[in-house]
Formats: C-alpha cells, structure tokens, sequence
C-alpha cells in the first residue's frame, strides 16, 4: 500500500508553515469552525487524531476537555511541530501512518481527521479500522478535500475566468475515474487519492457507521465580502466536505 509522506519535503513544509501563518486561511477560516461545530462533547472522552499534523486540533481537543488525546501521523517535521507547540499533559503524539491505526492497542470514544483522508488510497479499510477502535456509541469525525476539488488533474486551470481574471466557474476533469491524482502544487507529483461521493458514503456505511451528518465547505457572508480573492472560489465548488459518523451501541 501506498503511503505518501509530503510533509517531511522541506520545501513543502515550510510552504504549509507559511500558509498556517496568515491570519486568513482555509484552515483556520474554513475547515476548524465547522469541524468544531460538528463535534460531540468531549469533555472526559478518549480521542483519537488521525493525521493529527501540527497538532492544532488535538491541543483544541484537549482544551476542550478530552480526558486523553492520541495524535498520529506519519511526518517526522510535522510531529515535531506539534510537540514544540501544541503539547499538554494529556496529549500525546505518535509516528503512525493512518494506513496502520488498526494496530493501535485499546479504544476511543472519538475518532477525527483533519483534511488528511485523501492522502489515503484505501479508505474502505480505513473506515473499518476506525470502526473497530471506537467504542459502542463512539463518533468519528473528518474533513477531506471533497470530490468536487479532487476531480482535477492539475493539467488545466481549475477555474474558467473572464477577461477580469473574474472566477466564472470551476472546471471538472474525469470526476468518474477514481484513484491516485499526482499535480504539481508546489512541489512536482504532489500525490492524492479522488474518489466520488457515492464512493465516500458507501466506504463510510460499509464499514457499519452511521452518518449523523454532512455539510460542505462554506465561509460567513462577512467574510466572503472582506475576501472575495481568497475564498470566491467556494462559491462554485466546496474545497472539502465534513461527515459526523456514529458507531450504533449494541
């Protein structure tokens, strides 16, 4: 199985450092309040981080009163980030592809991932791996770049324009063709993984989840207006898509 390790690329590393550091971004701006929105409580729940990157989000969750969070992720810089800047007592960070949670010892209450599913090939296997490390009743939560931006072969423009430079709509390409999309986004072979919708609901209810809820990429009115030349793009195609899923008790 493929397992792709773009963050350890210096060069690509220090690009994401220096996106994270503007104050208006996707993440911070887009994907984190509605992820946040979408989580149970945590207070006293054992977390699980998938992907966990910097470390953003499992310091959040811990914040937010998770009684333990286990963050994992495969880069080396990317871990070493988040233990310098996002460590607490109850926080802990391990060098573990998500291709390999099912070897993880013990179970949660609730698993997250953070735009880091598309890096994985079979995510049919992963949500069943998931499934079988929450506890009865446990919730998984994620974001992932949504079908709609995958569908791109990093070829053509994603966006037609006017002769303003103006967005007038997003540009498709092979959206039924599934599998490895390599692009050049500030590295050459920038690798990840299209699949459709269909494809998305069927790995998630396959593996016996049930899907609570769905929302798609969306910026405040406010905010839009304020920065039209960074998030206008979202008004014809969502960057990524959220699912809140719940494992039934027995």
């Amino acid at each position: 199985m493929s397992m792709q390790n773009i963050y350890d690329n210096e060069r690509f590393f220090e690009n994401f450092k220096s996106l994270r550091a503007n104050e208006i971004n996707f993440n911070d701006c887009v994907e984190t309040p509605i992820m946040t929105e979408m989580l149970p409580d945590l207070r006293g729940k054992t977390v699980l981080d998938l992907g966990c990157g910097m470390g953003q989000h499992a310091r959040q969750y811990a914040d937010m009163g998770a009684a333990s969070v286990l963050g994992i992720d495969i880069s080396e810089k990317m871990l070493a980030y988040a233990r310098e800047h996002n460590a607490a007592d109850n926080v802990e960070y391990r060098r573990i592809a998500m291709e390999d949670a099912g070897t993880l010892a013990g179970t949660f209450d609730v698993a997250t991932s953070s735009l880091a599913f598309d890096y994985v090939e079979n995510l049919g296997r992963l949500m069943r791996d998931i499934y079988a490390l929450l506890n009865d009743g446990g919730f998984l939560v994620f974001s992932t770049s949504h079908p709609l931006a995958t569908a791109w072969d990093g070829v053509y423009d994603r966006y037609t324009r006017d002769e303003n430079g103006v967005r007038l709509y997003a540009n498709l390409r092979s959206y039924a063709l599934e599998g490895l999309r390599r692009v050049n986004w500030v590295v050459d072979g920038y690798e990840l993984y299209h699949r459709t919708f269909s494809t998305f609901i069927n790995d998630i209810v396959g593996a016996g989840f049930v899907i609570e809820e769905c929302r798609e990429a969306t910026v405040p009115e406010e905010l839009m207006s304020a920065h039209e030349d960074v998030f206008g793009g979202l008004v014809h195609k969502p960057e990524f898509i959220f699912f809140r899923c719940r494992k039934p008790k027995k």
